[in-house]
């Protein structure tokens, strides 16, 4: 179980790694916050807190996802409709 859920630990941290290229405030600034999160919490040994900090994760990834998605939006809307129509 602990190697399955390290499994997840680690994609999880190489998705978001992936993700956060595109960051608003850089790449390498998210890096670092990602980086000092992860290793904040390494010392967890329960299976559930682990479970739940993957949750959370997950969720975050959802949120850049989302972040990501809303950006390209308004460039697009921004090419094709002017500021001036109601």
């Amino acid at each position: 179980m602990a190697n399955s859920l390290r499994g997840e630990v680690l994609a999880l941290y190489k998705n978001l790694l992936y993700l956060g290229r595109d960051y608003p405030k850089g790449a390498e600034y998210f890096k670092r916050r990602l980086k000092t999160v992860f290793l904040k919490n390494k010392d967890v040994k329960d299976p559930e807190k682990i479970k739940e900090l993957i949750a959370r994760g997950e969720f975050v990834m959802k949120e850049l996802e989302a972040l990501y998605f809303l950006r390209k939006y308004r460039a697009m809307k921004q090419r094709y409709y002017s500021d001036t129509q109601n």
